[in-house]
C-alpha cells in the first residue's frame, strides 16, 4: 500500500520513465523508473494488525526505542514519554497508539537537531497532537531533525480515532514521543525495535 503523500509522485515517475525510454532512450528510462521504484518503497504504507488485548498502548512509529522518561506537560500532566527513533529506512507512517478523540494540537518551529540529541525533544521543530482516551490525557509528539524536513499531521481537534489508524507521516524519518497518561506503564527498554500500530509499547497497571 502507498501512503497518499507519495501517490503525486510516484504517478508522475513512473509514465515519465516510460515517455523518457520512448523518446531519449533506455539510460534516461531507466533512471526515472528507478526514482518511482525509490518513492513508492519510501511511501509504502503496510497494513498493519494490532495486538490483541484492548488495553495496550501501540508505537506510534517505526523505529528504535531510544529513550523512556519522566515528563509532565500543561495538556498530560505527570506522564512517561517514550521516545522513538525513525531511521530513513524506517516505515514513515505514524499511527494513532490508543482510541481517543483529538482534544489537542499544537505546531512549534525550532531547531534541526539530529533527532537522537537529548534536545531536540524540546528544541527541534515539532507537532503535538493530544488525545482524550479511557485511560486519560495521552499525546504525540512528531519531532522534525536533521534530514527530515516535513511534518504531516492529517487530523483535526474533535476527530475520534481507533488504535492504529494513521494519522500522519514524517518524511525521511526522525522521533515522535508518546506520552502515555499517568498509570500506563511501558512494556518496552531502551533499544528495542519496534513497529507502528503493531508493537505493544505500555499497558494499564
Amino acid at each position: 500500500m502507498l501512503a497518499p503523500e507519495g501517490k503525486r509522485p510516484v504517478l508522475f515517475f513512473a509514465p515519465a520513465a516510460v515517455l523518457a525510454a520512448l523518446t531519449l532512450g533506455a539510460l534516461a528510462g531507466c533512471l526515472l523508473g528507478a526514482a518511482a521504484v525509490f518513492l513508492a518503497w519510501f511511501f509504502r504504507d503496510p497494513e498493519r494488525t494490532t495486538p490483541e488485548g484492548a488495553e495496550a498502548w501501540v508505537s506510534p512509529a517505526d523505529g528504535r526505542v531510544t529513550e523512556i522518561r519522566p515528563s509532565e506537560h500543561p495538556f498530560t500532566g505527570e506522564s512517561t514519554v517514550v521516545g522513538v527513533f525513525m531511521s530513513p529506512l524506517d516505515v514513515h507512517v505514524n499511527r494513532m497508539p490508543f482510541d481517543g478523540t483529538v482534544a489537542f494540537m499544537e505546531y512549534v518551529p525550532g531547531k534541526k537537531l539530529m533527532a537522537f540529541n537529548p534536545k531536540a525533544s524540546l528544541e527541534n521543530e515539532r507537532f503535538y497532537m493530544g488525545f482524550e482516551t479511557r485511560h486519560g490525557r495521552g499525546m504525540t509528539v512528531q519531532v522534525a531533525g536533521i534530514l527530515a524536513r516535513r511534518i504531516t499531521c492529517s487530523r483535526k481537534k474533535g476527530d475520534v480515532l481507533t488504535r492504529g489508524e494513521r494519522f500522519g507521516m514524517i518524511k525521511l524519518g526522525s522521533k515522535v514521543d508518546l506520552y502515555l497518561p499517568e498509570g500506563v506503564s511501558p512494556v518496552v527498554t531502551v533499544g528495542a525495535k519496534v513497529k507502528a500500530g503493531k508493537t505493544a509499547i505500555g499497558v494499564r497497571k
